[in-house]
């Protein structure tokens, strides 16, 4: 069968396989359907990921079908329709073993650590399999992009009466939209990219924008007008940019929360005693829980969260490898690629 391998970055090819053996013990083999494009990915292919190795099949967003399961597995059967949640971890470290499985110290993440979903077929844990009845296979791929946004949500945990603002109009950004809406949450967004703040404007509802101009006092001088000398109760920097992971502290109010989900290479330089003086709390957010892809399937199911407008590109496997690139042009309006496998 075909696959997609990233040898290194900037530098796809595809490759032979053959299909997986009969799953084993607590093991499932599923048939992908459809791969979500994310900024894992295209930091990845520009060799700009901390955490990817290389030569890698990426592919971690995923909506799959299972096709056969081994010896104990009861939460699936054959011909199932499932997200995958793509940490693997071990079960065994302390951090699992105090519910932390997202942060595993033995953590591998399908498409980055190992061998992900941009192939028809592979073997997975059962166990991460999350099962729907009612989602289509673009749906599910969609889920582990919420799980992201949500996990930082819950990092934060925004009450009704505070404001969150979100630094990168993204996939992620998005996603983090979502669950600070739910939270009830005043919801300022700021982005480099007006395309994005539009976006966000007509398709998410968010009447609340700042188009950066890239100079730090003049940015927070608008939010600071914006909220009334308050500044954010939390903010949360999707960028992946240092220079902007580190001006984020800024905008962040007295006790606040300062959240960065973005992933840098870069080392992040600020001085402290704002940061003291204002009482804040800096966190990580990094990947999403098990019971987190479970509430984001019942919300898609009950309504709650429309994905429709979230794919905005389209593509064959086959066509990949050429298309690719032009994904990465801010001009290309690119919100969420999919990658039709199967």
């Amino acid at each position: 069968m075909k696959a997609i391998q990233l040898e290194q970055p900037k530098a796809f090819r595809e490759i032979d396989l053959p299909e997986p053996p009969a799953p084993g013990p607590g093991d499932a083999v599923v048939k992908v359907h459809r791969v979500g494009v994310c900024g894992t990915d295209y930091s990845g292919y520009l060799g700009k990921m901390p955490f990817f190795s290389y030569p890698r099949i990426p592919g971690h967003e995923l909506g799959v079908e299972v096709v056969a399961v081994g010896e104990g597995v009861t939460n699936v059967k054959p011909g199932d329709k499932a997200a995958v949640e793509p940490y693997i971890n071990c079960q065994k470290c302390y951090s699992c073993t105090r519910g932390h499985t997202n942060c595993c110290e033995n953590h591998l993440t399908l498409g980055v650590h190992v061998d992900g979903g941009l192939r028809p077929l592979f073997t997975v844990p059962a166990r991460k399999l999350h099962v729907s009845t009612k989602l289509t296979f673009e749906q599910l791929a969609l889920v582990e992009t919420l799980g992201i946004g949500l996990h930082a949500i819950n990092r934060a945990n925004p009450r009704p009466d505070e404001t969150v603002l979100v630094i990168g109009a993204g996939p992620i950004g998005l996603s983090v939209i979502e669950f600070a809406k739910l939270a009830g949450a005043r919801i300022i967004v700021m982005d480099l990219n007006e395309q994005r703040l539009a976006f966000a404007r007509e398709k998410m509802g968010i009447t609340d924008t700042i188009l950066s101009t890239g100079n730090l006092e003049a940015d927070v001088k608008v939010f600071t007008e914006m909220t009334g000398g308050k500044l954010g109760n939390v903010v949360v920097d999707a960028t992946g940019s240092a220079r902007s992971m580190v001006g984020a502290y800024n905008f962040v109010g007295f006790t606040g929360r300062l959240v960065w989900v973005g992933i840098t290479q870069d080392e992040l330089h600020f001085t402290q005693p704002l940061m003291h003086r204002r009482e804040m709390t800096f966190m990580a957010s990094r990947n999403a829980l098990a019971h987190e892809f479970t509430r984001i399937i019942r919300l898609i199911e009950g309504g709650m969260l429309d994905t429709r407008p979230w794919v905005t590109h389209r593509a064959p496997m086959s066509e990949l490898i050429d298309v690719f690139p032009t994904w990465l042009k801010p001009e290309t309006g690119v919100v969420k690629a999919m990658v039709e496998v199967n």
